[in-house]
């Protein structure tokens, strides 16, 4: 599957690789479709000299059609090259590879998926680790209240986190009421929408202490200013891609003291390096992908070849579709 227009997706079909003698072949089972990412690649909205991801092999180059993309892909190892280890073979792996139903890769680059984990959860790794990344970097405090903004798959998985850590109230916004409803049951304590944002919080001085902006949305960094209080953070884990994006810095924030931290899941944020590698988060993901139960935001499974509906539906009907997932 490649983007090779503005909103144009194809499918595509080649030969099936063998793999050269350091890598094995990969049998795609499903594959999920990051709303976030993957939009801004439909709707031509990335910046035109920024690689699409450095730490990934394979998408380190700047977003020009034709292009495949994609990073969220289980299925199965059916062949390995001479020089690895037999071991491989049969393996249930998670790749962050484009969207393809056989690929071939270094061995390294993949995540052995434990047995009591569904493809259908292992889907959704992605973003698990990058709602553990975004927490992981606001570091939540005992007592705090805290925002999140956007709840879209990375923003609910963010909510459920947060709703773990003993905090004084939790609110999330969001524009469409059934992503709403969704927050509560994760353990929101309020979902409101965008346009209540403000002084949302009954104690103290009516503010958050942390506020997390995963909406994708230019203007909702600016709505989490103004929900942070005086010597808050505000975590942003939106990419903007090309959007222009423009912030209300004249007035209050000028004298706030509020922090603002980019949280991008592909680094280690520096204060946790002495402890924590890619690694060890990798395996605390694995941990929680059975318990979060990602797979019960999936809304819509479709064949591959119906890509190009796919991405139309997220497009155009994001209060129907939250998370799709492809079938191979």
């Amino acid at each position: 599957m490649r983007f090779v227009a503005p909103r144009r997706v194809e499918v595509v079909r080649t030969p099936v690789e063998t793999p050269a003698s350091d890598e094995v072949r990969v049998e795609a089972s499903l594959s999920a479709v990051s709303p976030g990412t993957e939009l801004l690649v439909y709707r031509d909205q990335v910046p035109a000299d920024l690689p699409l991801d450095e730490t990934i092999d394979g998408l380190g180059h700047t977003a020009t059609y034709p292009l495949s993309y994609g990073y969220a892909t289980v299925g199965r190892v059916t062949a390995a090259g001479a020089d690895v280890t037999d071991d491989w073979v049969g393996r249930r792996v998670f790749a962050f590879h484009p969207h393809a139903s056989h690929f071939c890769v270094d061995p390294s680059t993949l995540v052995r998926l434990p047995a009591g984990v569904t493809d259908e959860d292992a889907a959704l790794l992605a973003m698990v680790e990058t709602a553990v990344s975004l927490v992981m970097d606001g570091r939540p405090r005992i007592g705090e209240r805290a925002a999140v903004f956007g709840q879209g798959v990375v923003g609910l998985l963010t909510t459920a986190l947060l709703a773990r850590h003993p905090l004084s109230k939790l609110v999330t916004f969001d524009h469409y009421a059934a992503r709403r409803e969704r927050s509560l049951s994760l353990g929101a304590d309020a979902s409101l929408a965008p346009d209540a944002a403000g002084e949302s919080f009954d104690t103290g001085d009516g503010r958050a202490d942390i506020s997390f902006e995963v909406s994708g949305n230019p203007a909702a960094l600016d709505a989490a200013l103004d929900t942070t209080g005086d010597d808050g953070r505000v975590v942003i884990g939106s990419w903007y891609g090309a959007k222009p994006t423009e912030l209300g810095l004249g007035g209050r924030f000028h004298r706030s003291h509020i922090r603002l931290q980019a949280s991008q899941v592909s680094r280690i944020d520096p204060a946790h390096a002495g402890r924590w590698d890619k690694e060890r988060r990798m395996g605390l993901v694995l941990d929680l992908l059975a318990d979060l139960e990602p797979s019960r935001l999936v809304t819509h499974r479709l064949p591959v070849e119906s890509a190009p509906d796919a991405y139309r539906l997220l497009d155009e009907s994001p209060d129907e579709a939250l998370q799709v997932l492809f079938e191979y």
